[in-house]
């Protein structure tokens, strides 16, 4: 007779034994393809070492790490996190592949990708980035990060660069945010650059750790990218993208401060007012307060001020109306403009067209709302302040602190230095364009911070 309580128990024990050595075996498999990924991504690093030596510092910066069964690589602008198991599978397809994601996902550090992403369409950015990465690394040519797919992605790269005007990440995002991409553009332009996910590019603070290493990476890169490359046309992206990155960015907010002046404010003033003496009064004299506070402070606030608009023919009138708004937005903030005040805005190309005069918010709102622009002339920045010298001699102005000038560059520049600041504003680098003179200050400003404002 068969003891078949036994029988049961022995079938467990072998099923129990099988699935330990399945267990094991599916580790050891595991371990295995994370051993060959790790070697892989060592081999990588070492040939992009090799072939481009300038970038031996950002190298070391960017951190690799290993995360399983996540199905995707991703960077969040300090580590490069890759699924192995995805790596090894486009790996045996495209043995240039792991070369290609490593990379691409430097040049996203070194060009200050991720701390750039507050843009208002993150799709549109993280394509922009995309695109301009890949479009370096194809203009380096090197074999190690060739893949198949290339010769189709220069003929697209090719159209676009004649569409957009160049390819970096800052240039491409204006284009799409005017010439919006269709949905099959958008597909056929990720499969063809996509290699990373961006999805916490947007977590800027903590980004902003790694804000400032990456600059000092990206300076140190572009140094040294001129004595290693002998062939310009090599490097000429590098450089477009290297100048983006390490481009001096201002707070639009910040920078108007700069433009206040002193003046007196009907306002409590905490600073100098003693409650003491004044409690001591009304408890000694009934209601009768000792001392009477203050009713005035000096305070930072915009005064007498002048804007002078480029409406020359190179300067779009809706960029123009964007940047008077965003201005017009930040002299509204109560700390930063009298109830009174006495603004010029100055329309200009060769000569002044228009002057209007601002002295409460309900003027700007009526010029904002039926104020047309004029001029699209030829430009000369002379003619701005010989008028406002005209104002000044008529008495016009208190105090006037600033001139801000919103302009392309092209035009000439008076050669004497007028009583009071003077910035030019532009919106994008130009080399081609004049000097500005060594008295005023000149800022680029992103087309971003104007082209979508609350009213």
């Amino acid at each position: 007779m068969v003891d078949k309580s036994n029988h049961g128990i022995r079938a467990d024990a072998v099923r129990q034994w099988r699935n330990k050595m399945s267990d094991k075996q599916q580790t050891d498999r595991q371990l295995q393809i994370k051993k060959i990924a790790g070697e892989v991504m060592g081999l990588a690093h070492d040939g992009i070492l090799i072939n481009m030596r300038f970038l031996d510092v950002a190298l070391s910066r960017l951190k690799v790490e290993c995360r399983e069964q996540t199905g995707v690589n991703l960077f969040d602008g300090i580590t490069l996190y890759y699924d192995p198991a995805l790596l090894l599978q486009r790996y045996r397809n495209a043995p240039h592949y792991a070369a290609r994601l490593y990379l691409h996902t430097l040049l996203h550090g070194i060009f200050s990708h991720a701390v750039s992403a507050d843009k208002l369409n993150r799709t549109y950015w993280d394509l922009a980035t995309d695109i301009a990465v890949e479009h370096t690394i194809l203009e380096w040519n090197l074999h190690l990060t060739s893949l198949p797919s290339d010769d189709l992605l220069r003929s697209r790269l090719d159209l676009l660069e004649k569409q957009a005007g160049g390819l970096t990440a800052e240039r491409l995002y204006r284009h799409f945010r005017i010439e919006e991409p269709s949905e099959k553009a958008m597909q056929e332009w990720h499969k063809l650059c996509y290699y990373d996910e961006h999805i916490y590019w947007d977590r800027q603070e903590e980004l902003e750790l790694s804000q400032a290493q990456w600059r000092k990476i990206s300076e140190r890169v572009r140094a040294d990218l001129k004595s290693f490359s002998k062939e310009k046309n090599r490097a000429e992206s590098m450089e477009q993208n290297l100048k983006e990155a390490t481009r001096q960015r201002y707070d639009y907010t910040d920078f108007l401060r700069r433009f206040m002046v002193m003046g007196e404010t009907v306002q409590v003033n905490d600073d100098e007012f003693d409650y003491i003496y004044y409690t001591y009064g009304l408890h000694t004299y009934g209601n009768m307060p000792l001392v009477e506070p203050l009713e005035y402070k000096d305070s930072r606030k915009i005064k007498d001020f002048v804007i002078a608009l480029d409406t020359s023919a190179s300067c779009r009138g809706e960029i123009v109306q964007a940047f008077l708004q965003k201005t017009y937005n930040i002299m509204q903030l109560s700390e930063n403009f009298f109830r009174k005040v006495n603004v010029h805005i100055l329309q200009c190309d060769s000569e002044v067209r228009q002057d209007v005069k601002i002295t409460e918010r309900e003027e700007f709102d009526e010029f904002m709302s039926h104020g047309k622009l004029t001029g699209f002339g030829s430009t000369d920045f002379r003619p701005v302040f010989s008028y406002i010298e005209k104002l000044q001699e008529e008495q016009e102005f208190d105090d006037l602190k600033g001139l801000l000038y919103f302009t392309d560059g092209y035009g000439i520049y008076p050669e004497h230095m007028p009583g009071y600041d003077v910035a030019f504003v532009f919106l994008q680098e130009d080399e081609n364009a004049p000097n500005v003179p060594p008295w005023a200050i000149k800022i680029v400003l992103d087309e971003e911070e104007f082209m979508e404002v609350p009213g």
